[in-house]
């Protein structure tokens, strides 16, 4: 091996701020998917440096693209242009010990769409979306990741579910789309294995915030999933890793440009991330939200539905499942409003291990300790520190602080209010769920300096659209 292809003298070019080659890029790649004890396995403190490294001296759009490729193609690619006839099949990198088609498997149909999320508190938009593109005719493999940060986790939602596996093995994954038309799992360990180590990695190393990174990794799953069109849903604001508009601006065109270049048609929304998501965060929670979403109990979040409503438009307009945004809009609020949605969500919760009867009977389990954040004075919304209730639901055991911490699926944030919401003082601004009073009364406090109270509502002024931007190749 040539010297520069040490790493360390590859951490040492980032570090300095020289431009990474292929090569180099691919070494660090193999690193992180080399077994352990193989050759060339790079140490979890070596792709700390590196991951921090590229966090502070950033990458070219070339680099950029490189590492998204060569992350695509550390494990099996999916390949789903044969679904019609036979089904789907894969190819793997040469020399993994994968290489060969997957099992033949007869009766998919439909364009396969995905959405990802650079990731939000309370955003539980997958768990309605991926139904919802079914019952409109899409094929939906969501390959979906764990908490990353302040932010939740898909994976870590659905697992709330009792007996939900987020790890089908090849033959159920096929029988679970051909039932249900959707399944929201977990990317196997032969499916980018690269993004799956240094994602863990850099979710406790302060290595998130990273446009080369997120790009990396968000399109690495994405292109190894086979698909035929992805819309990115890119947050700004506080609850978001971009805190401000140029940075999702820079994070969206990055996703567009690169995925579009590899052959994945992509449209990106850049969203609001303001104030929670919806009104609950925190995994029971979250997925007891998304079946009164699919199920009509109760009036549907306005800003939720939106948002649900825009990203799925999108991808049945790029699968040419619509002719027209407003026309994919109308049918997917019919699929909620006639219970097809529901009706897959159910389809594929049981398919995957759930509860027979998930809409009825979810079997999520409770907290022992619900208590009110009461507001400290009267007063209007005014701002909400987002990134701070997402910690406070990781405190109280919602999330993760090292990668091999269990989560506590009971705990978490109900009835969050909104910006622009009055108060009255000893009202709550969130109820609480925690396993015990000692975290219950740390998040409450945390709940409270995460809102700002004003005395009097300004016209317009705390509410922003929950779709602020689209960006598009071209």
């Amino acid at each position: 091996m040539s010297a520069d292809l040490l790493a360390s003298e590859i951490i040492r070019a980032k570090r300095d701020g020289r431009a990474l080659s292929r090569a180099q890029i691919d070494a660090f790649v193999h690193g992180l998917a080399a077994p352990e004890g193989a050759p060339g396995r790079w140490a979890d403190s070596q792709a700390g440096a590196m991951a921090m490294a590229i966090v502070l001296r950033g990458m070219s759009a070339q680099e950029t693209a490189d590492l998204a490729d060569a992350m695509t193609h550390s494990g099996r690619v999916l390949d789903w242009s044969a679904r019609a006839g036979s089904g789907l099949h894969g190819r793997a990198q040469a020399g993994s010990g994968l290489d060969g088609p997957v099992q033949p498997s007869s009766g998919l149909d439909g364009p396969v769409l995905d959405k990802h999320s650079t990731g939000g508190v309370g955003d539980k938009v997958s768990l309605m979306l991926a139904p919802m593109l079914a019952a409109c005719g899409a094929v939906v493999p969501m390959i979906s990741g764990r908490g990353l940060g302040h932010t939740g986790g898909t994976l870590d939602k659905l697992e709330a579910l009792p007996g939900y596996g987020v790890n089908p093995s090849q033959a159920q994954l096929l029988q679970v789309l051909r039932t249900a038309g959707c399944a929201i799992v977990g990317a196997s360990s032969d499916l980018a294995p690269a993004d799956r180590r240094l994602y863990a990695i850099r979710d406790v190393t302060a290595t998130v915030e990273s446009v080369p990174l997120i790009t990396a990794s968000i399109l690495s799953k994405k292109r190894a999933a086979g698909l035929q069109a992805l819309v990115m849903d890119v947050k700004t604001g506080s609850g978001a890793f971009a805190a401000n508009l140029p940075e999702a601006q820079a994070l969206a065109h990055s996703l567009v440009q690169v995925a579009t270049a590899a052959g994945l048609p992509t449209v990106a929304l850049v969203s609001d991330m303001s104030q929670v998501l919806g009104r609950s965060a925190g995994n029971a929670l979250e997925v007891a939200e998304a079946i009164d979403f699919l199920t009509g109990r109760g009036p549907r979040d306005a800003r939720l539905l939106a948002l649900t409503l825009a990203l799925g438009a999108e991808l049945l307009l790029l699968g040419g499942l619509q002719p027209s945004l407003a026309a994919a809009q109308a049918v997917l609020q019919h699929s909620l409003d006639s219970g097809a949605a529901a009706e897959r969500f159910a389809r594929m919760v049981a398919a995957l291990g759930g509860p027979a009867d998930v809409l009825r009977a979810p079997g999520l389990g409770s907290a022992p300790v619900q208590c009110p954040a009461p507001a400290p004075r009267a007063g209007w919304v005014a701002a909400i520190d987002v990134r701070a209730l997402g910690l406070a639901v990781v405190a109280l055991g919602g999330g993760r602080a090292h990668p091999a911490d269990s989560v506590d699926p009971r705990v978490g944030l109900a009835a969050a209010l909104p910006l622009g919401q009055q108060v009255a003082a000893g009202e709550p601004l969130a109820v609480v769920h925690a396993a015990s009073l000692a975290s219950a009364q740390a998040a409450v406090a945390a709940v409270q300096a995460a809102y700002t109270l004003a005395e009097a509502k300004a016209a317009d002024a705390y509410v922003a659209p929950v779709v602020l931007q689209r960006i598009a190749a071209g």
